[in-house]
């Protein structure tokens, strides 16, 4: 499975696409801190993304899964789900964020740091 990479810039279209490639082949999933505005793109699982970001100084409460489909375009490319939404505490008892608000958040964050759907 492929590595994660912590992301605060535009991550290059070459390692997106590696990254997919290594891992689920049609997606990469990713943790998002929406108040730091970064991304951990890549890896098995979510919770791992996580506990890179919390190693980095994020807080539990602002981070976030997601999954990202290259070439799916901007409507299609954002499922928001992922075991580590589960919190009931932040009113989010699914996998699946909720709250359309969040939502925004992190589809501005990861259209600035991994793309828009494209290729």
């Amino acid at each position: 499975m492929s590595d994660i990479k912590l992301l605060t810039a535009k991550i290059d279209k070459n390692e997106l696409k590696r990254l997919a490639l290594e891992g689920f082949k049609d997606m990469v999933k990713f943790t998002v801190d929406v108040k730091q505005r970064r991304i951990a793109i890549g890896g098995e699982l979510h919770a791992d993304g996580e506990q890179l970001l919390l190693e980095n100084g994020s807080e539990q409460k602002d981070i976030w899964g997601a999954n990202y489909y290259p070439g799916k375009g901007e409507s299609g490319c954002l499922e928001y789900t992922s075991l580590i939404n589960i919190r009931p505490s932040q009113g989010n008892s699914s996998m699946e964020i909720v709250s359309e608000d969040l939502k925004e958040k992190i589809k501005e964050i990861a259209f600035a740091l991994i793309g828009r759907g494209e290729d």
